[in-house]
């Protein structure tokens, strides 16, 4: 018998690291996913294996079930297996009945997107195990990791959402956001993986009015989400890169790489890496390709 499960990458509109004190977010899920499946076997072992999106195998492993739920041999060893084991036995602490019984499982991951764009290969992953398991996502997020949990909010719907977090006490809030503009819409990777926590760290690392912050942020995020025309749509784009600028004391992705591109830019997620949004038209693919980003998709294609 054989199980499968899957899970809606994710991309983060609006608040960046805001959204950790309580901002409101506008968040999408992605036509891009992982998948999960999970067979029984005889012998009470874990056989992993993880595939990329053009189906090779990145990671695999095999171990019994004794050493997965031995809790003592914790260790700061953050490599693929190690985090795995955590996932699996933070998931078994929530749901006792997990990973119980006289059979073994095979389990077979597959992502719908390259492990370096940023979609959400760990939240999916997350969203799927406790879909498995039977356990709630955003706890097992919390109890193995920490995060703000809009990734985990993607993975589980299928629509854009208005996403706040006060105490680890979600609110999601489905949205229509389907822009009259959308053609004129991209994102473009930037071929860097961003460390969300190093990021994190350094905005933590800020002294700034926090509760001000909250409310601009917040603020712009629902007038952005109402947008009806291109040219308000870029100005608040624009208003939101230039707070988020200057609490980080970085400049903006455009004034750093792309000056004289004519439409508006913005961050998304962690400053510095994955995907940015860029206003444009037919030319903007060639535009990035002439500066050597050569994935630039167009919104439709790229949200669900």
């Amino acid at each position: 018998m054989t199980k499968e499960f899957y899970s809606n990458g994710k991309l983060l509109l609006t608040g960046e690291y805001a959204i950790l004190d309580g901002a409101i977010g506008l968040a999408v899920p992605t036509k891009y996913g992982q998948t999960l499946k999970v067979s029984s076997i005889k012998s009470k072992n874990l056989i992993w294996k993880s595939l990329d999106d053009k189906g090779e195998t990145w990671f695999s492993t095999s171990v019994g079930f004794t050493k997965i739920l031995d809790d003592k041999k914790k260790t700061s060893d953050e490599s693929v297996h190690n985090v795995l084991l955590n996932l699996l036995r933070e998931a078994k602490k929530l749901n006792p009945d997990f990973l119980t019984g006289d059979s073994g499982f095979e389990v077979e991951t597959e992502l719908g997107f390259p492990r370096d764009w940023g979609l959400g290969s760990s939240s999916t992953l997350i969203n799927n195990i406790a879909q498995w398991a039977e356990v709630d996502a955003f706890q097992l997020l919390w109890n193995a990791f920490s995060g703000s949990g809009y990734d985990i909010a993607c993975a589980q719907n299928n629509t854009p959402i208005l996403y706040q977090v006060k105490e680890k006490d979600p609110t999601i809030k489905p949205v229509v956001f389907n822009p009259s503009f959308k053609e004129q819409l991209f994102f473009i990777h930037l071929d860097k993986k961003q460390n969300s926590r190093e990021g994190i760290a350094q905005y933590r690392k800020m002294e700034f009015d926090s509760d001000r912050l909250i409310e601009s942020i917040t603020t712009l995020t629902l007038e952005i989400a109402k947008s009806e025309d291109l040219a308000t749509f870029s100005t608040l784009v624009e208003r939101h890169e230039a707070l988020l600028s200057q609490i980080l004391q970085t400049k903006t992705i455009k004034q750093q790489l792309f000056p004289d591109y004519l439409g508006s830019i913005k961050s998304l997620g962690a400053w510095g890496g994955d995907f940015i949004l860029a206003t444009g038209n037919n030319d903007t693919p060639e535009y990035f390709n002439k500066k050597g980003f050569y994935t630039v998709i167009p919104y439709a294609n790229m949200v669900l």
